[in-house]
């Protein structure tokens, strides 16, 4: 599709639906099955979805990923931002972002979720490129009371349970509504509003990450289905989360905006295994690994896009892609003059338009993450995968005595046999390849 035909009508609207610690396959048509949710199947056959998508082990990072095009590195946002105005970690205001893309080219923004960007006033989504914000700043609330409750003396993100709900900057209190209800009703202002000017929404749902808080009539449904603890909890999280993706569709179907609508869909990191997650409840299949860490299980997550009768629907690709290259996407497929150079992503429209296409990133794609003080890396190219300093998220009780890791993915998806020692040439390159990227960060 040319930018002229674009350019030529209306622009797109545009919905990112961006989930939270939904685990790799955890939608019924990827293999959870399980798992009861018609309107993602929906949504995901209706374009084209990705299977070998990767983001961030952790929210903070994924998010600034998504909206900047850049790796968490290169964006200033290695780990998670800080959850309160002692800590100055977050998405620096010099960064470009998608918000900022789209209010230069025409377009009301908002952002209807969570944002766990930043702390500090000048990170916070209004000030960020955002016309309009609701929602919760830091990395969960209770979705009824919308208190974050996990800080403690010596929790690293530390602090006292605190209410944290905000319209464009102010707080709001809204007691004994539910979280997810409250973000259709604000999307439902948005798409009634059939204003001239096309809508970006940033639709940060906090599903399913704790505290599993879904319907009870799902709860009821999963426990007797015989489905165990704690996958009954965050199974009925997940369909919940359903209804609410369901229901955001059809308010922009019932105002005739789904055929002018654009609509991408990612989880941000894999499913979490901590305490506070009853230590799991994703399904990731014969992956390994979860939140918090590099493994396949931590950083492989669902993602589609569709657009009716302009993305191919029905269309599955398998080609490795990364959360960086949707900016540049979104930038094609709306006709915009955006520069991309300075980005780590690259469009994915060949890869929709050929399923036999090369990856955006046949020459290596790297990942850091610092758990516990200690760096984790893994650099991936083509089927290899070489992970130092590894640990696993799912085996929380086992250390690895090995420093380096390697795995042909091709053949080892679940990451079981370490080929290090066999495989000196190929660990040369992807040492190599990570002092590289190393460097340029």
């Amino acid at each position: 599709m040319s930018s002229t035909w674009v350019n030529a009508q209306k622009k797109p609207n545009v919905v990112i639906i961006y989930t939270d610690d939904q685990a790799t396959l955890d939608v019924n048509v990827l293999g959870a099955k399980d798992l009861v949710s018609p309107h993602m199947d929906k949504l995901l056959l209706s374009g084209t979805t990705f299977t070998q998508f990767y983001a961030s082990p952790v929210c903070s990072p994924s998010r600034a990923s998504l909206l900047t095009g850049k790796n968490p590195q290169r964006a200033g946002v290695p780990g998670n931002a800080g959850q309160d105005l002692s800590r100055k970690s977050g998405l620096p205001p010099s960064e470009y972002n998608m918000a900022e893309m789209f209010k230069e080219n025409g377009y009301s923004t908002y952002l209807i979720g969570k944002w766990h960007l930043g702390y500090q006033p000048e990170m916070r989504p209004n000030q960020q490129g955002f016309d309009y914000s609701f929602g919760h700043l830091v990395g969960c609330i209770d979705n009824y009371s919308h208190f974050y409750y996990w800080g403690g003396d010596t929790n690293f993100v530390g602090g006292p349970n605190r209410h944290d709900l905000y319209r464009n900057n102010e707080e709001v209190f809204l007691d004994g509504q539910y979280f997810p209800d409250l973000m259709v009703q604000e999307a439902k202002q948005v798409i009634e509003k059939k204003s001239e000017k096309p809508f970006f929404i940033f639709f940060a749902m906090n599903t399913p990450h704790y505290p599993y808080q879904g319907y009870a009539k799902w709860i009821k449904y999963y426990r007797e289905k015989g489905v165990v603890s704690p996958r009954d909890l965050y199974a009925a999280f997940l369909t919940t989360q359903d209804e609410k993706i369901g229901e955001l569709i059809a308010l922009l179907e019932e105002n005739d905006l789904r055929e002018d609508t654009i609509i991408i869909f990612q989880s941000d990191n894999g499913h979490s295994t901590e305490t506070r997650a009853y230590h799991g409840g994703g399904y990731t299949g014969p992956y390994r690994g979860a939140k918090q860490c590099l493994f396949e299980g931590g950083i492989r997550v669902p993602a589609s896009i569709s657009w009716p009768g302009k993305i191919p629907a029905n269309q599955f690709r398998d080609q490795m892609s990364v959360n960086v290259d949707w900016m540049p996407t979104l930038i094609e497929l709306c006709g915009f003059v955006t520069d991309t150079s300075d980005m780590d992503g690259q469009s994915l429209m060949p890869i929709i338009k050929n399923k036999m296409a090369t990856s955006n990133h046949e020459e290596g794609y790297c990942w850091e993450f610092i758990r516990s003080g200690v760096p984790t890396w893994v650099a991936r190219k083509g089927k290899w995968k070489l992970y130092a300093n590894p640990y696993d998220t799912s085996r929380r009780d086992y250390t690895y005595p090995e420093k380096f890791v390697l795995f042909d993915l091709e053949n080892d998806p679940g990451e079981s046999t370490n080929l290090y020692d066999k495989k000196p040439k190929v660990v040369a390159e992807l040492k190599t390849l990570y002092k590289t990227w190393k460097n340029k960060q």
